[in-house]
């Protein structure tokens, strides 16, 4: 299981803190409310990591690994500024972050889902949803195979394991092994959400991983292989990306729909959060992490989406 708990030396983040304090000013000032609220936006408008008083506290959390990344990202610059903060956390899939969050085991769940297709209804009116991101998933392949665009239609076939082999949609004469995830996985209800709509799957394919890590390690050492990943996690010296419909599996195509497979990141918390949970989610939002760090961890900021996605899946205009 992979965990890494982010603490930064002390003294070298209070030099931090001082160097960033004249622009960092706004998030333990905002009236924290509940775990969201309107100082969630005024924080958005801010743009800071910090207050003229630093917070202090833990916050833990678990949930998607797909953008386990850019929260580990995120903690390191909240961290700087604000030294009594640990940070610390897991990316154990969607379904695990959830259920802890509502359990009270984690202060933050991540999640590739809506909580209400994981959770009780008496568990989610708990909780407070903050978007933070937007992700595109699509199909990969190992560098082997030769084929490079799929239909819906197709990867509904290998996913569903009645197409079993290459040839059947114009690669070679080879049997596909199909990599998938573990049910809980948020990049799994996203992709099969996608690929099958309501029509229920239980095909589990040659091999059920637990991690986008370890599909990225597996694939890149197996032919003939195929699984999904989000964009984040593709590498084109590993395995290749695949189009689906034609259709290149690129944020600019996921803005506005034409690329189907994505999702929007979530990170839920209690109504009675404690204060160091509040004013991290709150950064999370702010120009510090929305303005840049999101597109350098190879997310789309939920402004740049002409589109947006409910918890039913259904698809609509801004």
């Amino acid at each position: 299981m992979y965990e890494r708990k982010i603490m930064l030396d002390q003294a070298y983040s209070r030099r931090q803190f001082l160097g960033l304090a004249g622009g960092l000013a706004s998030i333990v000032g905002l009236g924290l409310v509940g775990c969201g609220g309107s100082g969630a936006s005024d924080a958005a408008d801010k743009g800071s990591a910090a207050a003229a008083k630093s917070v202090s506290g833990e916050v833990t959390y678990d949930g998607a690994s797909s953008f386990q990344a850019l929260v580990e990202a995120a903690a390191e610059k909240f961290m700087d500024a604000n030294p009594d903060v640990s940070i610390s956390g897991s990316g154990n899939g969607s379904g695990k972050g959830l259920t802890a969050v509502a359990a009270g085991t984690v202060t933050i769940g991540n999640s590739d889902v809506f909580a209400e297709s994981k959770l009780e209804a008496d568990q989610v009116k708990n909780l407070v949803d903050h978007e933070v991101a937007v992700v595109g998933m699509g199909p990969v392949v190992s560098k082997n195979v030769k084929v490079d665009d799929l239909s819906l239609e197709q990867l509904k076939g290998i996913f569903s394991g009645q197409i079993t082999n290459w040839k059947e949609v114009g690669g070679d004469d080879a049997t596909i092994v199909v990599l998938n995830r573990k049910a809980g996985s948020g990049t799994r209800a996203t992709f099969e959400a996608a690929v099958f709509g309501d029509e229920a799957v239980d095909f589990k394919g040659d091999a059920e991983l637990d991690k986008s890590g370890d599909v990225q390690t597996q694939i890149a050492s197996t032919d003939n292989a195929i699984s999904y990943l989000d964009f984040s996690h593709f590498d084109d010296s590993k395995f290749n990306a695949v189009k689906v419909e034609g259709v290149e599996p690129k944020s600019k195509n996921v803005t506005d729909n034409s690329f189907k497979i994505w999702a929007t990141e979530h990170m839920y918390c209690s109504k009675d959060a404690d204060e160091a949970t509040k004013a991290f989610l709150k950064f999370m939002l702010s120009d510090d992490v929305q303005g840049k760090l999101v597109e350098e961890q190879g997310f789309i900021p939920v402004s740049a989406m002409k589109v947006v996605k409910d918890a039913s899946g259904k698809v609509s205009a801004k």
